[in-house]
Order: structure tokens, then C-alpha cells, then sequence
């Protein structure tokens, strides 16, 4: 028996509860990981609220964690007990002591990186590298912008544009999230409480827009973002931190500039070995180079039992970079 968070219904941070788990046997292409750094990420709080159900109930929570082999199955290759592993696109389950998971989803994990850097960053900087190399290529002084700058994908994304030596417009919420994302590497950000995003950025580029907008935040911020293109710009629609973008009338692509709209996710990108290999050694090089700085603050490390409360703050949007759940 291990501990771990379950929930039994969609809901609130409230339907999550702390009980008593047992593991399924484990199957020959799974490793049995022992947690010890588990990433909280708001595709959580879609699982957990229903908008991306899960297929059964009772359900376990969470995709991603850092910890050490306990176990492998018969067919699994590369891996041995003892080892150091992170993994972020592991079956629900991941708020748990122990988590078991296929081997193509686990990557080794470099001794100089802690695990606490590893569950903090592994997903969100995956994410951070399809984004900025993969579905739109950002050049060297390219201006950009990129919703939500202080949050855990946004932080990263100002340290991985500044390493580029690309040119990243953020928009952040408050005095100190804008400060937080400047020190980060951002070369300017909007504080959408006081200024007009597309005004905005129709002052930064000099009336040229910008040919790309990353934006996880979804339904509040879709027509400011396409208001932001240049003519044929991609608008790369990747979260819903406001709620989903419903409704879409294609129409207004064509009034905006012939524009193109994307709706990548991490599953899109990252779908064999070679890929996930790929990933992490760019996610892994920025860190150890020091381009990446992915230290969790105190008040953003939790007890596993405590995952609801790590939901409230992440949905009240008091967080600042990311957050982890400890086992």
C-alpha cells in the first residue's frame, strides 16, 4: 500500500483526498518509480474540473515526477533500479508515492539536476521547447509575444527566448509578475491590468506586430491576441487558463490577415523515444548552462497531502513559476 491523491468526481480543489493505494502488478514495458518531486501543472486542474475527463473513476491525479527505479518489467530496456529518472506523460497517477509508467515516457535524469528541478521543469520546459523550435521558430532579435510570462511554462520561456537572443513581449498580471518576468529575461511585458495588450505591442514593433502569439490562457485573451498578428501571423492557442476558446468563427482569421491558428499540446510533439530523447537533452543543456533557472519558491512546495491546496493557488493565479507536490 502507498499514499497518493485520488478524486471521485470533477470539481472543485475539495474533491481531491488523500488515501491508501495499491499499485497494479507491473507490466513488462513499465518502471516502478519512487517519487520524489512531483510537478503540479494546470492541465491538472482540467483533469480534476472535468473539462479533460478521465476515463475511469476512482482516478489518480497528475503526469509528471522525479524519483529513483524501484522496479522494471521483463521488457524493459535501459533501466535498472537505483537509477534517477523523470517522466511527464505518465498515465494519471503521479500525486503518488509510487508511480508506474511505460519506458518510453521515462528519461534518465542528469546527477547535477536535482529532482526538485526535474518535476519543476521537465513538462513545462518540453513544452517551452516545441513551442519556441518546433511549431514556430524563433529567430535571433524576432519580437514575440507570450501570454502569461510569469507562470511556470512563461518563466521558462523568457529564459529559452533570451538564450535565443530572440526579442519575447510577455503580459503578466501584477507589478510584481512583471518584474518577475523581466528579471527572467523578457524584453519587455505588458501588465494587462493597467495597458492594452494590442496597443501595446502596436507601440513596441512600431506598428509591425508580431509574426507568432503563444497563448495558454485561452478564452480572455483570444481576440487581443489575434489583434497582435501581422498579416498571415500563427496564433498558437496552447492552454486554457481562462477557459476553453469556443465557438471560433473562421471568418475572423480572414478579416485579421489571412491568419493561422494552431493547437499544439506536448502529446503532438513528443510521441517516440527519439523525440522525448530530443526534448530532454535540449530542456537538460539549457540548465546545465545555466540559460535555465528552474529553483521552486518555498511557498510553492507542498506535502502530497496538501495537492488541494497547491490547486487553489495555482487557480488564483498566486503562483510564480512553478510547483511541487514533495512525497
Amino acid at each position: 500500500m502507498v499514499k497518493r491523491i485520488e478524486f471521485t468526481e470533477y470539481g472543485g480543489p475539495e474533491v481531491l483526498s488523500f488515501c491508501e493505494y495499491t499499485p497494479a502488478p507491473l507490466g513488462p514495458d513499465e518502471i516502478r518509480i519512487e517519487n520524489y518531486a512531483i510537478g503540479v501543472n494546470y492541465i491538472d486542474t482540467y483533469v480534476r474540473n472535468g473539462l479533460y475527463p478521465t476515463a475511469q473513476f476512482p482516478s489518480g491525479l497528475g503526469t509528471e515526477a522525479a524519483g529513483v527505479v524501484v522496479k522494471t518489467g521483463a521488457h524493459v530496456l535501459g533501466f535498472n533500479p537505483g537509477d534517477r529518472v523523470v517522466y511527464a506523460q505518465s498515465p494519471l497517477g503521479a500525486y503518488s508515492e509510487i508511480h508506474q509508467v511505460d519506458q518510453h515516457a521515462v528519461a534518465h535524469l542528469p546527477d547535477h539536476i536535482s529532482f526538485e528541478q526535474a518535476a519543476a521543469s521537465f513538462l513545462k520546459g518540453m513544452t517551452v521547447y516545441y513551442l519556441l523550435n518546433q511549431t514556430y521558430a524563433i529567430k535571433q532579435d524576432e519580437i514575440f509575444l507570450f501570454h502569461a510570462a510569469a507562470g511556470g511554462v512563461g518563466l521558462i520561456a523568457c529564459q529559452w527566448a533570451k538564450a535565443l537572443g530572440a526579442k519575447m513581449i510577455g503580459t503578466a498580471g501584477s507589478a510584481e509578475k512583471v518584474q518577475r518576468a523581466k528579471a527572467a529575461g523578457a524584453w519587455e511585458v505588458i501588465d494587462y491590468q493597467k495597458e492594452n495588450i494590442p496597443q501595446r505591442v502596436f507601440e513596441l514593433t512600431q506598428g509591425a506586430k508580431v509574426n507568432v502569439v503563444y497563448d495558454s490562457v485561452g478564452q480572455a485573451t483570444w481576440l487581443d491576441s489575434l489583434e497582435c498578428l501581422n498579416q498571415r501571423g500563427l496564433m498558437v492557442s496552447f492552454g486554457n487558463a481562462s477557459g476553453p476558446v469556443t465557438g471560433v468563427d473562421l471568418g475572423i482569421l480572414n478579416k485579421k490577415g489571412s491568419l493561422y491558428v494552431t493547437r499544439p499540446s506536448l502529446s503532438g510533439y513528443v510521441t517516440n523515444r527519439e523525440q522525448l530523447n530530443q526534448a530532454s537533452r535540449a530542456l537538460f543543456d539549457m540548465i546545465s548552462s545555466g540559460h535555465i533557472n528552474v529553483d521552486v519558491p518555498e511557498r510553492q512546495k507542498f506535502a502530497l497531502k496538501d495537492a488541494a491546496s497547491a490547486h487553489r493557488l495555482l487557480e488564483q493565479r498566486q503562483t510564480q513559476g512553478a510547483c511541487l507536490l514533495i512525497p
